[in-house]
């Protein structure tokens, strides 16, 4: 389903589900920030490489006690 009318907005660490659905624009945040941008083939990258490009070796994959309230 396409057309200039409709826009979809998802949000996922899924990037499987990207088989299905044919992304115009895929991007990256971390933190908050855009770390990288472009088309399907982020997806593909994301799904050979994962996120461990941006991911810190020495912290731990969960949200502090703080952040977490």
């Amino acid at each position: 389903m396409r057309g200039p009318d409709l826009g979809v907005l998802i949000i996922t660490h899924y990037t499987r589900i990207l088989e299905f659905i044919k992304p115009d624009f895929v991007h990256v945040l971390v933190d908050g920030k855009f770390v990288l941008s472009g088309g399907p083939e982020v997806a593909a990258r994301l799904e050979k490489t994962g996120y461990s490009e941006w991911a810190e070796a020495d912290e731990p994959a969960v949200l502090k006690t703080e952040e977490a309230s």
